[in-house]
């Protein structure tokens, strides 16, 4: 390898960019090219990153919010694509009052398990309520919205509350 073909490595200070431009071929009148590095990204790059590192940071923890702002365009795009798919998803919302039931007879519990078992059917059958109207109906009409965000902001707080607990 010859010491042209060889690429020469030369130190820089941080945050500079070399930029090598050939000569040019023609005449000599021609204007040379010029090229602008920025040095940095812009402010609006570095908040853009930092929102993205800080919700990678606290994926676990946002993970219901994540879930349900994920909900609203897709049950959207339910709705849009096969609207008569909110009635098919009506038996869904029937099936925690039936799990309670079950739970119930099978393994019979104290007090403090049970309110927490109707706090799940609760939550569980709002949010299968919620989701098969807004696949019927649209996820913006009605009260719907406000369904959601109450789901969404119980969701949220409860799962701080558990995964603080434990």
């Amino acid at each position: 390898m010859s010491s042209r073909t060889r690429a020469r490595v030369r130190k820089t200070a941080a945050g500079v960019h070399t930029v090598r431009i050939p000569h040019q071929r023609g005449r000599r009148s021609h204007q040379p090219f010029v090229v602008v590095v920025p040095e940095r990204p812009s402010l609006l790059a570095e908040l853009g990153s930092a929102l993205m590192l800080g919700v990678w940071d606290r994926r676990r923890g946002l993970a219901p919010l994540l879930l349900s702002v994920a909900a609203l365009p897709l049950t959207g795009l339910l709705h849009w694509w096969a609207w008569w798919s909110g009635l098919t998803l009506v038996p869904l919302v029937t099936a925690p009052a039936g799990w309670l039931v079950f739970a119930l007879k099978r393994r019979p519990a104290g007090r403090s398990v049970l309110a927490w078992r109707v706090g799940l059917t609760v939550a569980a059958t709002s949010v299968l309520l919620w989701l098969a109207l807004a696949a019927a109906l649209g996820p913006l009409s009605g009260p719907l919205l406000v369904l959601w965000l109450v789901n969404t902001l119980a969701a949220q707080a409860s799962w701080l509350f558990i995964r603080r607990k434990s």
